[in-house]
C-alpha cells in the first residue's frame, strides 16, 4: 500500500534526442533508488503517438509527468497533458532545449532532477496555431526556412545553423504581410515573423524581449530587416535583434495572411508553406515544474 503523499513520476524518454550517449533511464533510476519515489520509465518509440503517451498516464496516474528530450518531445508531452492539472517536468536532453532554458531548468542532469523534487509549479499559457499546439515559439520566413536547410545538410550544430541562415538570406525575398490584431490590420514587410510564448530561441537568441509565459498573451514579432552580422550575433552572442528593426504587437489572437507562400514552423519542427497564419492564445493550459527561483 501506497503512503498517502508518496510521488510517482513518470518519465518520457525520447532516446534519439540530441547528440549525447548519456543513458537517461540508468541516471534516473540511481537518482532515485534512495528516495521515497515510485518511478515508471517509458521510451518514446519512433512512431509515438500522444494517444498512448495518455494511455500510459492513465494506467500508472502519476503526480507528474517528465519530458526527457528536446523542444520536440516537451511539445509531445505537453500535448498530453493540456488542463489535466498534472505538472509537466522537463530534463533537457535535446540538440534544443528552449523552452528548458527559458524557465531556468540546468542542463546539469542532477540539477534537474533535483528540481523534480524541489522546484514549484508555474501555469504558462500555450498558442493554438493552426490548430496545432504551440509552447515555444513559431515563425514564419527566414528561420523556419534556414530550418529547412539545416535538416537537408551535412553541417550539424550552430555553424551548421548559421551556414544555412546566410543561405538562405540571399534566397529569401521580403514577405508582403497583412497582420490583423487587436481589432486592427496592419500591412508588413518583413524577413520574419515570430509568434512567441517565450522570450528566446534554444541557442540563447532573445527574440522577445517582453514575452513572459504567464501573462495570458503572445507576441507578434515583426523583423523587417535582417543582416549577416545580426545572425551571426543572434546565433553565438545571444544579442537582441537591433529594436529599430523590429515591431512587436501583444495580442491573444492572430490573423495573419501573406501574399504569397512563406515557409513555417512551431517550435523547431518545418511544417512546410502556408499563405495564412491564425493563432489564440490557451490560457493556463499547463502547469511546469521550474527550480524555485524561475
Amino acid at each position: 500500500m501506497l503512503e498517502k503523499h508518496t510521488l510517482k513520476i513518470l518519465f518520457v524518454i525520447n532516446t534519439g534526442a540530441g547528440s549525447s550517449s548519456r543513458d537517461w533511464s540508468s541516471l534516473i533510476a540511481e537518482y532515485f533508488v534512495l528516495k521515497k519515489t515510485i518511478i515508471e520509465i517509458y521510451d518514446l518509440q519512433k512512431n509515438c503517438t500522444i494517444e498512448g503517451i495518455k494511455e500510459k498516464i492513465s494506467q500508472f496516474a502519476p503526480s507528474q509527468v517528465v519530458a526527457v528530450g528536446g523542444d520536440g518531445t516537451v511539445k509531445l508531452v505537453a500535448e498530453s497533458l493540456i488542463h489535466s492539472h498534472i505538472p509537466l517536468g522537463i530534463l533537457p536532453a535535446g540538440s534544443a532545449n528552449g523552452l528548458a532554458k527559458e524557465l531556468g531548468i540546468s542542463n546539469n542532469p542532477e540539477k534537474a532532477l533535483e528540481t523534480l523534487l524541489m522546484g514549484v509549479t508555474k501555469k504558462v499559457h500555450l498558442t493554438n496555431i493552426n490548430e496545432q499546439l504551440c509552447i515555444h515559439l513559431s515563425d514564419i520566413g527566414l528561420n523556419a526556412y534556414a530550418m529547412k536547410k539545416f535538416k537537408h545538410q551535412g553541417i550539424r550544430g550552430m555553424w551548421g545553423y548559421l551556414i544555412a541562415s546566410l543561405k538562405v538570406l540571399w534566397q529569401n525575398p521580403l514577405m508582403q504581410i497583412e497582420i490583423e490584431t487587436n481589432g486592427e490590420i496592419h500591412h508588413l514587410k518583413a524577413e520574419m515573423i515570430v509568434i512567441a510564448n517565450a522570450t528566446q530561441y534554444g541557442s540563447g537568441a532573445v527574440i522577445n524581449p517582453i514575452g513572459k509565459l504567464d501573462d495570458g498573451l503572445f507576441e507578434v514579432v515583426v523583423l523587417k530587416k535582417i543582416s549577416p552580422y545580426e545572425i551571426f550575433k543572434m546565433t553565438f552572442l545571444n544579442d537582441e535583434y537591433d529594436a529599430e528593426k523590429i515591431e512587436i504587437f501583444q495580442t491573444s489572437s492572430l490573423k495573419m495572411r501573406s501574399v504569397r507562400k512563406v515557409h513555417f514552423q512551431i517550435d523547431g519542427e518545418y511544417l512546410g508553406k502556408v499563405k495564412e497564419v491564425n493563432a489564440d492564445i490557451i490560457p493556463d493550459a499547463l502547469e511546469i515544474i521550474v527550480p524555485e527561483m524561475s
